[in-house]
């Protein structure tokens, strides 16, 4: 594999009589973390000159760097290669930061939010590892979508709303699915499915989301463009841990793309816009692989 070979690469440069130990910086998402054996598999992005982006396991040599970390996360970390060996040390998460800084607005959202979950305390966010509660929204194609239509495929799901005029937010997640769409072509549908959910149903008709699904080339077989009634709207949205509130005529919003396994159960839940498509796509494709739920993935906190 890949990974495997640039491994014996770096090993094999080590082979000189004089070298000297060489650190790097590297930015990854965890995509496997086994404490047990004190290494884990992260999605890595390109070093400059000295390897592209990849998936690469790595071992660490003190087991309690692992503590707290799980797929889905992105980390920090430095990669120390020795003459005969490699490991990497000093992993840290790389925390989210919402747009939403000023003081006086985050204090608003936090109120807002805990409004939100008084109105509607029967919908509490899924943790990992349970079993997502069966949902019914409509899509662009005015069809009736419900969750327990996909058990046995990997579901993956994230929140937009067509006004969003910021390319960092709505447009990144939509073309993080666009991605998605044209890697594993040959499996969606049969196994894999995209549900884009608007959290603004009062302006996102299904004629607005056909419109805007066309603009991403959606298969409508496939990908799932969803709105519904407000309530319906909050209660999906507060399943996977998503704030938002109208501003202006615009929408402030929390990012969040939620991962569910063939079993129906929630795997990861990545919060922000901190990663790529690629290795959203890596992410997915261990959750693919392993063809069954393969125990709990943590939500990520700094995606």
């Amino acid at each position: 594999m890949k990974h495997i070979a640039m491994l014996a690469a770096l090993l094999f440069l080590g082979a000189g009589c004089c070298w000297a130990e060489q650190q790097y910086p590297v930015t990854g998402m965890l995509l496997k973390v086994d404490p047990s054996h004190g290494t884990f598999v992260a999605s890595c992005q390109s070093i400059p000159g000295f390897m592209d982006a990849m998936v690469m396991p790595f071992q660490v040599r003190e087991a309690k760097e692992l503590q707290g970390l799980t797929p889905g996360m992105t980390v920090d970390f430095t990669l120390v290669v020795e003459k005969e060996s490699n490991y990497a040390e000093h992993l840290q998460v790389r925390r989210y930061e919402s747009v939403e800084q000023d003081p006086m607005t985050a204090r608003r959202w936090k109120l807002l939010n805990q409004l939100s979950h008084l109105a509607s305390a029967s919908a509490k966010a899924v943790s990992i590892g349970q079993k997502v509660p069966n949902f019914t929204l409509t899509d662009q194609n005015r069809r009736h979508v419900v969750l327990s239509q996909f058990t046995g495929k990997v579901v993956v799901i994230n929140f937009i709303y067509t006004s969003c005029a910021l390319p960092n937010f709505c447009f990144r997640n939509s073309n993080n699915f666009g991605v998605l769409q044209k890697r594993f072509q040959e499996k969606m549908s049969r196994e894999l499915v995209l549900l884009t959910v608007t959290f603004d149903p009062q302006r996102d008709h299904p004629d607005v989301l056909a419109k805007y699904a066309k603009t991403w080339k959606a298969d409508p077989a496939t990908w799932h463009f969803l709105t519904g009634s407000v309530p319906d709207i909050q209660h999906v949205s507060n399943l996977f841990g998503v704030d938002y509130y109208p501003d202006e005529g615009l929408m402030d919003h929390s990012l969040h793309t939620a991962i569910i396994d063939r079993q129906g159960k929630l795997v990861a839940n990545l919060e922000g816009n901190l990663f790529t498509a690629e290795q959203l796509g890596d992410l997915v494709q261990i959750i693919l692989t392993r063809g069954g739920s393969g125990g709990p993935s943590q939500t990520s906190p700094g995606s």
